[in-house]
């Protein structure tokens, strides 16, 4: 006999469809965030048109474009600082409210930190505006400065700092009530590479702790470097959206480049297109889909000795000129 379920859920991890009567675990969606028609217009200008997206939970999504594009607009409404005149946004799975800052950490491309406190006290300031205890805001501050190598700062001023510790002190109080979304607005200005390779590798960490990271920079290789999905935006508009990986190859253009020994043949046959070469280089275009083990086979039945080949896919930077100007990238 088939035993009833109640179909009262005392578990917010479940949920029953309404068509079986088998009680099936809940999986949260995997956005975090999702802007739908996003727009903000000052005066006479639209900052943000009609923008859309989702950043996916536990990711590194990239916001690019170049200065005056409409990224930090976009980072305002999500953190609340100004509001869209239209469309909405949501994040985890409610519409964004005042009390959702709390969960975010956020990096302002200006930095805002008071010249004549003391590192320490300015941490824990920050902290406790996060909703930290005196006590747990010391503990975490000092753990980070540490980890930063940076401890030895505590009682100074921050005016004795330079603008890359100053950075790193602002980084720190950005993460330090350990958000569920990071928000990093051109992180890396003022620091040197060693630096620069430091907060990346706590970028990392973070992320590997199922933080959410959205980077925003005109900087479009540092973005292509480190995050899975992007958005390209461009007079506040939505240029280019999706994985970093299937956008490479979704604009590639059959380019080769190949090292060789020997000499390339004179004539090529079959739709092989010379695009450039030196001494023992060479690039080629192959037609629409044939195979590049047919251009590997052509060159060394005439003679040439392959010592290297790969295909070259375009930058996010190439991809992002050829959608707004229309230029090609061989």
């Amino acid at each position: 006999m088939r035993r009833k379920i109640s179909t009262k859920i005392s578990t917010p991890n479940f949920y029953l469809l309404p068509s079986t009567s088998y009680l099936l675990p809940y999986f949260a969606p995997m956005s975090i965030l999702r802007l739908e028609n996003v727009t903000k217009k000052y005066k006479d200008h639209v900052a943000v048109d009609h923008i859309s997206f989702e950043v996916e939970r536990g990711t590194i999504f990239g916001m690019l474009g170049p200065n005056g594009a409409g990224k930090t607009s976009t980072i305002r409404i999500i953190t609340t600082i100004t509001g869209p005149d239209s469309g909405q946004v949501f994040f985890e799975n409610e519409i964004l409210n005042k009390t959702h800052p709390a969960r975010m950490g956020y990096l302002p491309e200006e930095r805002g930190l008071y010249k004549k406190m003391k590192v320490g006290d300015h941490l824990i300031y920050l902290a406790r505006l996060k909703g930290l205890s005196a006590t747990d805001a010391a503990e975490r501050c000092k753990a980070m400065l540490h980890r930063f190598e940076a401890l030895d700062w505590w009682n100074k001023k921050v005016e004795e700092l330079s603008k890359g510790m100053q950075q790193k002190v602002q980084f720190i109080a950005t993460i330090v009530h350990e958000p569920t979304l990071l928000i990093l607005d051109e992180p890396f200005t003022g620091l040197d590479p060693i630096n620069t390779h430091m907060i990346q590798d706590e970028i990392f960490r973070l992320k590997k702790s199922g933080v959410t990271i959205i980077f925003s920079t005109h900087r479009m290789e540092q973005v292509e470097e480190m995050c899975e999905n992007i958005i390209l935006i461009n007079q506040g508009k939505n240029v280019l959206l999706g994985n970093v990986k299937e956008i490479r190859n979704t604009y590639k253009e059959n380019l080769y480049e190949v090292g060789f020994k020997g000499t390339l043949p004179q004539n090529f046959n079959g739709g092989l297109e010379l695009i450039r070469q030196s001494e023992h280089e060479a690039v080629f275009k192959i037609p629409d889909h044939d195979s590049p083990n047919h251009l590997l086979q052509y060159l060394m039945q005439n003679g040439c000795e392959i010592q290297s080949f790969h295909e070259i896919l375009p930058s996010i930077n190439q991809i992002f000129i050829r959608k707004v100007k229309g230029e090609r990238y061989e």
